[in-house]
């Protein structure tokens, strides 16, 4: 009998100590690595530059690099809003980057870019952080003639890329 009670003890300890076990929260285990990337990307700055063909867009991260959508739009408008983005052009890019955010989990922004810009390169004449919204950043770049663009993904630190083609002049004949 008195194995019998021990036994029952052991069981019951480790029932016990598992039952605590399972009752941390999953924020506390992820706190104690800091190093991680945040689960969902966080947007923190955009930034442009001329080149001799092409003007570029480059989108920081920190986290891994979400899904980005590039989509030629008539007008850009602000998320949730829905006014419209105050950038000369004539032809717009909207990016969207989702799952993405450009806030931390206590709602501070951590996107040190621009909120709206405008710029005298050859292609690139404006750019905007136009929503940060329910797991979707998006940004608006402005354009005089219509952009032809290429996209990649670049690491360490990851990021985002938007190459612009220079228009070449029209000739005159």
């Amino acid at each position: 009998m008195h194995h019998q009670s021990r036994l029952a003890a052991a069981a019951a300890a480790i029932l016990l100590t598992a039952g605590i076990g399972s009752t941390i929260p999953a924020s506390a285990s992820q706190s104690a690595a800091p190093s991680q990337p945040p689960a969902t990307a966080l947007v923190t700055n955009a930034r442009w530059g001329g080149h001799s063909s092409f003007d570029r867009i480059v989108i920081d991260i920190r986290g891994k690099v979400p899904p980005v959508t590039v989509q030629a739009v008539k007008k850009l408008h602000y998320d949730g809003l829905g006014t419209e983005v105050p950038l000369a052009g004539k032809h717009f890019l909207e990016i969207r980057l989702s799952p993405a955010a450009a806030h931390d989990d206590n709602g501070r922004s951590v996107y040190k870019g621009p909120k709206l810009t405008k710029i005298w390169l050859p292609s690139l004449k404006g750019l905007a952080l136009t929503g940060d919204f329910e797991g979707v950043v998006t940004l608006g770049a402005a354009f005089t003639t219509k952009p032809t663009y290429t996209t990649r993904v670049l690491h360490s630190p990851e990021r985002f890329v938007l190459d612009i083609r220079h228009t070449p002049p029209a000739c005159g004949r």
